[in-house]
């Protein structure tokens, strides 16, 4: 499993660390609406997804932006972001701060994508920060597990690993 801090203190993370070459897991989260969201549901399409702990710090508030303004650079590519803030608090963060280009979704019900990706802190019950991007045939390309949680993550690579992938 990734070694990861949050506020220097280790944490335990629940679930399986993904690696670039493997099947990219099936999740269920839930969209701003609270309507059940999977990773089939975006399928055939490229995705770079990241998981961040909330979305009311400053770390996960100027990544999830940055990204958002990335996304017209990308093209084709759905961007997710999924934390475990409830939907209602996601949808009010999107509708404050102009983010329409990246769907904002909530594990907070059963951390299904945090267990499934390895993201899931037992200590806190949030999410670690971690940039995944999926390919249209469900391969994982790239991956980043972000050593400390409070750090930002490699934003250039995630981006020119999201451009290349098919």
């Amino acid at each position: 499993m990734a070694n990861v801090t949050f506020g220097g203190k280790a944490v335990t993370l629940l679930g399986s660390e993904v690696k670039v070459g493997e099947k990219a897991p099936n999740f269920t989260v839930l969209a701003n609406d609270r309507s059940e969201v999977t990773l089939n549901d975006t399928k055939g399409q490229v995705r770079l997804i990241t998981s961040v702990p909330s979305l009311d710090t400053g770390v996960c508030d100027a990544e999830t932006r940055r990204f958002n303004e990335e996304a017209n650079n990308l093209g084709n590519v759905k961007i997710l972001t999924i934390s475990c803030d409830l939907p209602f608090a996601q949808k009010r963060w999107c509708g404050a701060n102009g983010i329409e280009n990246v769907q904002t979704l909530s594990d907070h019900r059963d951390l299904s994508f945090g267990e499934a990706y390895g993201v899931a802190m037992q200590e806190h019950r949030l999410l670690a920060r971690a940039v995944f991007v999926v390919d249209s045939s469900d391969t994982v390309t790239y991956v980043e597990y972000v050593s400390e949680a409070t750090h930002h993550p490699n934003y250039e690579a995630a981006i020119e690993a999201a451009k290349s992938a098919k």
